[in-house]
């Protein structure tokens, strides 16, 4: 699963905090926290809130400070 946020255009600085995802497991929307100062490319697991399942989330920053954010199931 995808997911792209836009930074606020108005602040050059921001960058995306947050971001709605779906559970690859439970199919429960969750908003998981994003940490900007991490660098432009992270991979981490995080686990479910809903049903305790180990995601793989993998997050790319653009130039703009927009956030790319891939989850699946993690192996």
């Amino acid at each position: 699963m995808s997911h792209r946020s836009a930074g606020d255009p108005h602040d050059d600085r921001a960058l995306d905090r947050g971001a709605g995802v779906m559970c690859p497991y439970c199919g429960e929307t969750v908003e998981i926290v994003l940490d900007p100062a991490g660098g432009t490319e992270q991979s981490y697991v995080e686990d479910c809130e809903v049903c305790c399942r180990p995601w793989q989330v993998t997050v790319r920053y653009d130039e703009t400070g927009a956030a790319d954010v891939q989850l699946e199931r993690a192996q």
